[in-house]
């Protein structure tokens, strides 16, 4: 049986940041893996000074991200599908999002263009965000809402009949990569093996923030071998990463020597599965013995 993952994403680079290295493992495993982008980027601000001297950053942005959308692609090697709607922006607190914006747009209506996917794909997992969108960006809160209504109907005959032929989804996750127990297994792992290295004091200060975000995560992936090529694809993200990126400064060896994980939640399951994984797919192929 070949096994297949969906992962629901709200703009171009959120899938490169947020399990880029967990894609390349299953490839690598032989397993289909499909990304979906529900938003092309076209509301994003370009972060990189190098890419915003080209003019196509202000004459076509949403051109620009779908070329590094595709060579991010090319690099890990997934399936990729565009949801199609535009990109909400990040408004300030109380104004409204553009009409017509991913995160305008009735989850209701937008849940069954990801049904449509699922059905066609047909996979056994899927991955998105948790409850509060990874952060509160209205298109990652959105993305959460259409992925969990899809986990809930995509295999419902009832629902959404002109969308396909049900199927239903084994596993969903949530994605918990950047949480507070790396964050202190890194740090600790500093001081008891190279305590005059300067890394240590910016862990110091991130320790104090992270200590907000509670680790929840139930499944630990060793992907350590896929993080050159993790962050070869998030740099082909250009005009959102620039070369001093955060996403950069702590080095794969040493992410590698602490903690060689990506992080999941199990949020949902409709197969027998242990309390704490380290495959996403545990249980799946037992079941079709």
């Amino acid at each position: 049986m070949t096994l297949r993952l969906i992962a629901v994403h709200a703009h171009p680079d959120d899938e490169s940041s947020k399990g880029a290295a967990t894609y390349a493992h299953y490839l690598d495993q032989g397993a289909e893996v499909l990304i979906v982008s529900c938003t092309g980027g076209e509301r994003g601000d370009v972060l990189n000074e190098l890419v915003a001297r080209n003019p196509k950053s202000r004459r076509d942005l949403a051109g620009l991200r779908r070329e590094e959308m595709a060579r991010a692609q090319e690099i890990i090697g997934f399936e990729h599908r565009w949801l199609g709607y535009q990109d909400s922006g990040l408004p300030p607190e109380g104004v409204a999002v553009p009409p017509g914006s991913f995160a305008d747009i009735p989850a209701e209506v937008s849940a069954e263009v990801l049904v449509r996917v699922i059905r066609e794909f047909r996979p056994h997992v899927m991955i998105t965000y948790n409850e509060q969108g990874g952060y509160p960006h209205p298109d990652h809160i959105r993305c959460h809402e259409i992925s969990k209504i899809a986990w809930d109907r995509s295999g419902d005959p009832a629902a959404y009949p002109d969308a396909g032929e049900p199927w239903a989804i084994k596993k969903l996750y949530y994605e918990e990569i950047f949480n507070a127990e790396r964050v202190n297994t890194v740090y600790q792992w500093l001081l008891d093996n190279d305590p005059e290295n300067g890394l240590i004091g910016q862990f110091e200060e991130m320790r104090e923030w992270m200590t907000r975000r509670a680790y929840r995560g139930t499944a630990k992936i060793n992907v350590g071998r896929f993080f050159e090529r993790r962050d070869e694809a998030l740099r082909a993200h250009a005009s959102q990463v620039p070369p001093d990126s955060s996403f950069f400064f702590w080095p794969n060896e040493l992410q590698r020597a602490a903690w060689p994980f990506e992080d999941y939640r199990l949020a949902a399951s409709r197969v027998a599965t242990s309390e704490f994984e380290a495959d996403l797919f545990q249980g799946i192929e037992e079941e079709n013995e």
